[in-house]
């Protein structure tokens, strides 16, 4: 498994990139099939591909972040949202002390709702910052790969999920996956009650969809639409 970026600084110093991207993920819960690196592993991949097709900064993840609907679940480890803030902001001021002043977020966990309200904060004057993909840009994949459920009712440990690592870092996938589809469509208090009133296995998808290739096809679109959240950024 290769994630993380092994670039040097004289690497930066010759590519003189204008943008960073941040993986940001989560260490959480993700049935019996995936890790509890799920995300964060999702995050690095998308990074990965985004860093050999565009000019940018690859930085290491967060790998833990905002996961408390998860929390009762063995193995899940959460941080605040005001600390992942405060990391977030820390990271962009010492990337402009470096010269970068743009940062896009690359978010693989849907409870880290506190990017948006960081994004909207430094955007206040300029653009500086993107939280990507967008729900938009998830849906656009989705559609592109062939994807048979939707993001609603494929939230945790499904189809694209388990697409993206089947194609990208397949042996995080464990063998069960085929089996472990589970159904909660209706889901209106996730935030009070938490996953466990909707899921006993953890698991909201449908993972015996997923295959290597839908991943793959995933992650092409992806990487396609992000030269949008570029030139959003005024960047070519």
């Amino acid at each position: 498994m290769n994630l993380l970026p092994n670039i040097t600084t004289v690497d930066i110093q010759d590519q003189a990139p204008r943008v960073a991207i941040l993986p940001v993920g989560s260490y959480e819960q993700h049935g019996g099939h995936l890790p509890l690196v799920t995300d964060t592993a999702i995050a690095c991949v998308i990074a990965r591909e985004l860093a050999a097709a565009y000019p940018v900064l690859h930085l290491p993840p967060i790998s833990i972040a905002c996961s408390h609907e998860h929390g009762t679940w063995p193995g899940t480890v959460s941080i605040s949202a005001r600390t992942l803030h405060a990391v977030i902001t820390d990271i962009a001021q010492s990337l402009e002390a470096s010269g970068i002043r743009k940062l896009v977020l690359v978010n693989a966990h849907g409870g880290n709702y506190v990017l948006s309200n960081i994004v909207q904060e430094a955007n206040l004057t300029e653009p500086r910052m993107s939280l990507f993909p967008h729900g938009s840009d998830w849906d656009q994949s989705r559609e592109h790969a062939g994807l048979q459920s939707n993001g609603h009712d494929d939230m945790h440990a499904g189809e694209i999920e388990t697409s993206i690592l089947l194609h990208a870092e397949p042996s995080l996938v464990r063998p069960g996956y085929e089996k472990a589809d589970h159904d909660a469509k209706d889901r209106r208090f996730l935030l009070t009650l938490g996953m466990k009133e909707y899921t006993e296995t953890g698991v909201i998808g449908f993972p015996s969809y997923a295959t290597a290739e839908k991943g793959r096809a995933v992650l092409a679109s992806l990487t396609a639409l992000f030269a949008d959240h570029l030139a959003a950024l005024g960047e070519p």
